[in-house]
């Protein structure tokens, strides 16, 4: 290992001190390095062991990866986990029907027995992590960039290789500082998970997509799951036979409530955030990617809307999609206003300046980082036209319509198709069926022609003549809109589910080229392709290479920043995140408090608009002042905010106060702090979060569950 290596391994493993109170997403087993001393000034009244440790139990184990992107925590001894209700949507979803509208409705199973099982959806326990940088650099240090990016990957493959001590876990190495150094994670993953119970969406989904990323807030944004393991308490397959899962620790459930600069911990995973990025990616960022997004997300939309407004069945099949849809788009506006409010260039430019004149000083720090801004200059300006042909084909061809995601899966391949056995045949075949079953259940073809053709216009009107294929453009120009879904769309045997099904039931070489010849599937291909070719290759390279400068850039700021305040940047990994209770002034003479009730949920009532139609029992208990315990005199709490680090990933991440009990889970974030990302500003960045008392009113009292209290341990002093 070269001297840089070591003295930089050195920098990575300094104590950085002095961070901000409410920024940062700290690396759990250097809590006790790094943060805990300042955790316990604020109040926290535990040990940094007490949140992460290898050798007895802790919180990190009653912490999980929920799904593919969000965190749940467990709340009894009987596995019952809870989460976000958006988290669970689709699992909800999954199970509604215009019989069983369980998204409107609601769903409680009132015993185990009642619970539904949910195929695919697995909870991930974080079983351990460690520092494996000088595996992954082993033997890396003389090779050329692109060789040694190769080199890596085999060096993660096999850590990863080895680390999976059997099909109980999974293992994943991730970069941590633009890749200055990598961490190994051991989940042990459990595949039995149930839903146990739901509010309507008018409860869990109160506000909808207007409230989205927004506060005041009323959202009772939770559902509840059960964790199910074999009799030795192993993960296991869906089976009648499974137990519930017995936990290594749960949280224990406060009812004392939260008042202004309580402490607040929250435990989870967050998504991705890139703090570090030049002043380049910044401006591309808010110039561009993100206005191209919002754009075609918004004309998608504004269709699937109409669509779900005109028809409840409608509504129901494309419920998940559309929040799914929405829930970036508003993100990105408020980003994109959150950095403008921030003059976040400005800032950005100051502290290139400061880069600069820190690397000035030394010949030696001149050679190594003097031409890093420069190349982010060049490449960022190079990057340009491929970001734009880049997104609009994520956004419109690979993710834009449900007639093309269903193509997608479908094979092409006869020489695959003929040397697969005939046991591998078989499992695709049911692969297939499967795939098939769930497009067709939550896919209307009107809805979706009307989205074909909008946003098949839109690639062709806002990318250059360059980025589409010739032929694809004669063809928007020879057909309009009804002309193009007749030779198109409508010939396509995707339309059609049993002639579709019964393709794949005969599925050989033959019925493989009649699927190659489909109008639809060969209009997706010939896109495809085309972007592989000539968009995707060089987006690639240029981002390679802007990769290496910015791992380099980000060893040049913690080199300056030597003794100072660092975290690294969120990578859906488990992480510590603190702060305090409180409100903020979102504008001029506005103040917003930290907390809010559910008279505001009365207040926004509306039986004509189905995200504030509030259920009839919930206005009884409301006018009855029927609160239980729950309650705060005659108030019964919602929601409440802090100056808490939080992202995607952190949705469902459990929110404990200083004796480490639950007092609330996570949901979003304010929509003047969505560019916490980014940049934190920690006047205008809050984390939202569901009072835990109101998820256990509405258990107790609306559902007349209350039966799943019995299992949690309830504190009240």
């Amino acid at each position: 290992m070269g001297k840089f290596r070591l003295l930089l391994l050195g920098v990575l493993l300094h104590v950085f001190v002095g961070a901000m109170a409410n920024e940062g997403m700290w690396i759990p087993t250097l809590l006790k390095k790094y943060n805990i001393e300042e955790m316990q000034q604020m109040g926290f009244r535990l040990s940094a062991d007490d949140v992460y440790s290898i050798n007895h139990n802790s919180m990190k184990d009653a912490v999980v990866l929920f799904g593919r992107g969000c965190t749940g925590e467990l709340v009894s001894n009987q596995g019952l986990l809870l989460t976000n209700h958006h988290c669970g949507y689709s699992q909800i979803q999954s199970h509604s029907s215009l019989e069983n509208d369980y998204l409107t409705d609601g769903f409680w199973a009132k015993s185990k027995d009642e619970e539904l099982s949910n195929p695919g959806l697995e909870v991930r326990f974080l079983d351990r992590m460690e520092d494996v940088s000088a595996q992954v650099f082993a033997g890396t240090d003389s090779l050329k960039e692109a060789e040694k990016q190769s080199a890596m990957a085999e060096n993660i493959q096999l850590i990863e290789k080895e680390a999976k001590i059997d099909d109980r876990f999974d293992a994943v190495v991730k970069p941590i500082f633009k890749g200055n150094q990598y961490f190994l994670y051991v989940y042990k993953v459990y595949r039995d998970v149930r839903l146990v119970g739901a509010p309507p969406s008018a409860i869990g989904k109160f506000g909808g997509d207007t409230d989205n990323w927004m506060w005041p807030r009323h959202t009772g944004d939770f559902s509840i799951f059960r964790v199910y393991a074999d009799k030795n308490n192993e993960p296991a397959d869906y089976s009648p036979d499974n137990v519930p899962y017995t936990p290594k620790k749960f949280f224990p459930i406060s009812l004392k409530g939260v008042q202004p600069e309580d402490f607040v911990l929250i435990f989870g995973f967050p998504g991705t955030t890139n703090e570090y990025l030049p002043s380049d990616a910044v401006e591309l960022l808010m110039q561009q990617s993100n206005p191209d997004r919002i754009k075609i997300r918004s004309r998608k939309l504004d269709i699937l809307r109409s669509q779900m407004e005109a028809d409840p069945k409608v509504r129901i099949q494309y419920a998940s999609k559309y929040a799914s849809t929405s829930n970036s788009w508003k993100r990105w506006q408020g980003e994109i206003r959150g950095l403008k409010r921030m003059n976040a260039l400005d800032m950005k430019h100051r502290f290139e300046r400061d880069f600069e004149n820190w690397y000035q000083q030394s010949e030696a720090l001149t050679h190594r980082y003097a031409g890093v801004l420069p190349a982010f200059e060049k490449l960022y300006t190079e990057l340009r036209p491929y970001d734009r042909a880049y997104n609009y084909y994520s956004e419109i061809v690979f993710r834009g319509t449900d007639i093309w995601t269903l193509a997608n899966q479908l094979p092409r391949n006869k020489g695959a198709w003929s040397a697969a056995s005939a046991e591998a045949q078989q499992k695709l075949k049911q692969k297939l069926r499967t795939a098939i079953k769930n497009h067709f259940k939550n896919y209307h073809q009107a809805t979706d022609e009307q989205v074909f053709v909008a946003l098949m216009r839109m690639l062709k009107a806002d990318l250059d003549a360059s980025f589409l294929p010739e032929s694809f453009r004669t063809l928007l120009e020879k057909y309009p809109d009804e002309k193009l879904l007749k030779k198109v769309y409508r010939k396509s045997l995707l339309t059609d589910q049993s002639k579709l099904t019964a393709l794949i039931d005969q599925l050989d070489g033959k019925q493989i080229e009649r699927l190659q010849k489909d109008p639809l599937v060969a209009l997706y291909d010939q896109l495809r392709g085309y972007f592989l070719s000539n968009i995707e290759r060089p987006y690639r390279e240029i981002n390679l290479e802007i990769g290496k400068q910015q791992k380099t850039y980000m060893a040049g700021i913690m080199a300056m920043k030597e003794g100072q305040a660092l975290y690294p940047d969120a990578n859906l990994t488990l992480r510590v995140a603190y702060g305090k209770v409180e409100g903020y002034k979102p504008a001029d003479g506005v103040v917003y408090k930290h907390y809010t009730t559910l008279k505001g949920i009365i207040e926004k009532d509306n039986p004509e608009i189905y995200d504030y139609d509030v259920p009839q029992h919930l206005r009884d208990l409301y006018d009855a002042k029927d609160f239980g315990r729950y309650g705060d005199d005659d108030r019964m709490p919602v929601a409440f905010t802090a100056s808490v680090h939080t992202t995607g990933g952190n949705s469902g991440s459990p929110a404990i106060n200083a004796n480490g009990e639950l007092i609330g889970i996570n949901f979003d974030r304010c929509w003047e702090g969505t560019m916490s990302d980014i940049m934190f500003d920690p006047d205008q960045c809050r984390n939202i979060m569901v009072d835990i008392r109101y998820v256990l009113f509405l258990i107790d009292k609306f559902a007349g569950a209350g039966y799943l209290l019995d299992e949690m341990k309830l504190v009240t002093e």
